[in-house]
């Protein structure tokens, strides 16, 4: 019997409850993020502000967020031996207040990520999602309706990303978008981000993984 490869197939990312849902960032698409919050309408100046980064896995993210903001704090539930912190995001009191928090969360808990990110960030929070997750009744229900996202980033070339690897190479049915909410900011604007991958990756990006 052959596999179904259908789109509505190909575009899950199923993990199990227990799963660390390890699939990591490309830098160059939290560039993309980066160049948009710079160089966009808002024209936020990240150098002089503070980023936290809760589900840093290896830092495919942490890397890229450092070259833009003055200080970027990094952490995750699970030492994957890079030096960060281990420490449940959602375990707890709050955090101290930071400027930004950018991650892209675990699937199934994206929900609760988001609800923390955005009491304790004070200009704004960013998420990487599959496209797919701004669909659904019951999110709908506990988050768009009430806190609806400022902007969705939506990529025009996909994004690949592999689980518990990060790679240059391979392709994918899923997309994926940023959402991002900004402090003072209401209503939701649909923008893209043009095809940017070739100016904003870098060999270097990659020499970690491959060692």
């Amino acid at each position: 019997m052959s596999q179904n490869r259908s789109s509505a197939v190909m575009q899950q990312r199923s993990e199990p409850h227990d799963s660390l849902d390890d699939f990591p960032t490309p830098p160059w698409a939290t560039r993309a993020l980066c160049r948009h919050l710079q160089d966009g309408p808002e024209a936020i100046d990240l150098g002089l502000m503070s980023c936290r980064e809760p589900a840093a896995n290896r830092g495919h993210m942490v890397a890229p967020l450092r070259e833009y903001f003055a200080r970027v704090e990094a952490s995750d539930v699970h030492d994957y031996g890079f030096g960060f912190d281990q420490r449940d995001y959602l375990f707890g009191p709050d955090p101290d207040p930071v400027d930004f928090t950018i991650t892209n969360p675990p699937f199934r808990l994206a929900e609760d990520f988001i609800e923390r990110m955005r009491r304790t960030s004070e200009v704004g929070c960013a998420v990487i999602v599959r496209s797919a997750f701004l669909e659904g009744v019951g999110r709908h229900q506990r988050l768009f309706s009430i806190n609806p996202p400022t902007i969705v980033l939506q990529f025009s070339e996909r994004v690949v990303m592999h689980k518990g690897r990060l790679s240059q190479g391979g392709s994918t049915a899923t997309a994926y978008a940023w959402l991002v909410w900004l402090t003072g900011h209401y209503g939701t604007e649909l923008r893209w981000i043009a095809p940017c991958r070739s100016r904003l990756e870098r060999s270097s990006d990659y020499v970690a993984e491959a060692a």
